[in-house]
């Protein structure tokens, strides 16, 4: 098979149309020529190992699972697809295969791992008397995890697990990431026309390609997880593992072993308990950095279920796996809030006040009317009905992105986070928990419980546009706006 044949035969095997919903037809094109376009570039050896394996496979598989098994061994779209697993714009067939991503990988064997572990720690295994477990605990797209346990001189032997880079990854995840960057290259040509600002989709592709990459700074993980235990320290219900430093070493995390099952799968028959959950969630990986005092506040990049355990004999969150943790401004957060807020106030002006500010400052002198187009098209599918919310408001800015406005590659992320976070709580609690609601009542009760003084990001003079917001709404849902 040369490699003009190969688009046609992987359209075959994974038609589009399981990929992309009928909501979204006019990006089939688009996702069909990039899935062509990265297997007709992989590597030779990479591409006959992929053929192979899908000729290999009996001839009723299901097109959902040869994906999974086409982008096996690349991490980078590996990512990517846990990324989407669960956001709910996806057919279910799709997702609940992308759900196999987070942890139900098996490419690599624990000898593989224990000799890197023992080939960069050897002196440290014995200072610290490490017992390693034999089998593999869990895989991800990047790394390995096995357990072991440790005792610090002078003190009782403890449980950690050691987080170890897959050596394959790092020659994979290379090649992956050139292929994005050329990817946008290719989809940015002049011949290609998509109906939308494919320079926008150009330039998304090098935002996640560098976002991606710091999956394989072990070192830049380290600190952020000590970060994240700074900022949980005074929450409830909420914590993420401790880093065991001197058993770290380059592509090895070591970090206290955390006990829980996965968040999905946390108190099956009890919903009141699974609407709490799904509240510690919303509470945990939003309000908390969300309403932050410091100027810029780290959130976490990659919430899909892999990545959360709930202790249930403690009624505890536990967030895994800070590879992927990106940080918001307190000034983006302020407008982030006031873009929810005057969204489901009905408060067009402000909404298009939020999202210029959120912009960048690029020359663009159509911006501003390209925003108000979009926006008075969000209030124009919500006429006579109900107010849209924040998802609403984090959808719109995906429109106008692809209308070719240009925003930080750190809101792009914020504004998928969202997207998974809203499967993650379907699944855990159903249509029970509304983000809205949650991120307003923790905003409340942190000011509340301050007196009023505790209202970051906002700025005391937002309240008074809140206000005056709340005292119109009535009369523009009377005037159907």
């Amino acid at each position: 098979m040369n490699r003009r044949e190969i688009g046609g035969w992987i359209k075959r095997l994974v038609p589009i149309e399981i990929l992309v919903p009928e909501s979204a037809l006019r990006w089939q094109p688009l996702v069909e020529d990039s899935i062509q376009y990265i297997f007709c570039h992989l590597a030779e050896e990479r591409l006959a190992e992929k053929i192979g394996e899908q000729m290999r496979l009996p001839p009723d598989t299901p097109a959902e699972t040869r994906l999974i098994r086409l982008i096996s061994r690349m991490p980078g779209l590996q990512k990517m697809g846990q990324v989407v697993a669960r956001n709910r714009r996806i057919p279910p067939k799709l997702r609940e295969a992308l759900s196999e991503l987070e942890n139900g990988m098996s490419d690599v064997t624990a000898p593989e791992i224990l000799a890197i572990v023992e080939a960069r720690l050897g002196e440290s295994l014995r200072e610290y008397q490490v017992r390693i477990a034999p089998e593999i605990l869990s895989e991800a797209s990047v790394s390995a995890v096995m357990r072991f346990t440790w005792c610090m001189p002078g003190r009782e032997r403890e449980e950690g697990v050691f987080k170890v880079m897959k050596p394959y990854v790092p020659a994979c995840f290379s090649e992956d990431m050139m292929l994005l960057e050329e990817l946008g290259e290719y989809l940015a040509g002049k011949t290609r026309k998509y109906g939308f600002a494919v320079r926008q989709v150009k330039e998304t592709l090098q935002e996640v390609r560098l976002l991606l990459e710091h999956e394989l700074d072990f070192a830049r993980e380290q600190s952020t997880l000590g970060e994240a235990a700074r900022m949980y320290r005074s929450s409830f219900g909420i914590r993420v593992p401790r880093l065991i430093q001197p058993l770290c070493a380059r592509g090895i995390t070591a970090m206290s072993a955390e006990c829980g099952v996965k968040v999905t799968d946390a108190f099956r028959s009890s919903p009141v308990r699974r609407e709490r959950i799904a509240e510690q969630i919303v509470e945990a990986l939003i309000a908390v950095p969300f309403f932050s005092w410091e100027n810029a506040a780290v959130f976490h990049a990659d919430p899909h279920a892999g990545n959360l355990l709930y202790d249930e004999p403690n009624r505890e969150l536990v967030v895994l796996d800070w590879a992927l943790a990106e940080r918001l401004d307190r000034e983006s957060r302020r407008q982030l809030v006031l873009l929810a807020l005057m969204t489901i106030m009905r408060n067009r002006n402000g909404v298009c006040a939020a999202i210029e500010a959120l912009s960048r400052r690029d020359p663009q002198p159509e911006r501003a009317e390209l925003i108000r187009m979009h926006v008075t098209r969000l209030f124009e599918r919500f006429k006579g009905g109900n107010s849209p919310g924040v998802l609403d408001a984090m959808m719109l800015l995906d429109e106008i992105a692809l209308d070719g406005v240009r925003f930080p590659a750190a809101l792009f992320l914020f504004r998928k986070v969202l997207f998974t976070l809203d499967g993650v709580l379907h699944d855990v609690a159903g249509h029970e928990v509304q983000i809205d609601q949650v991120i307003i009542r923790e905003f409340l009760a942190r000011a509340v419980a301050s007196l009023g003084l505790f209202h970051a990001p906002l700025k005391g003079r937002d309240f008074i546009t809140i206000q005056r917001d709340v005292l119109y709404l009535p009369f523009r849902r009377l005037a159907r706006f």
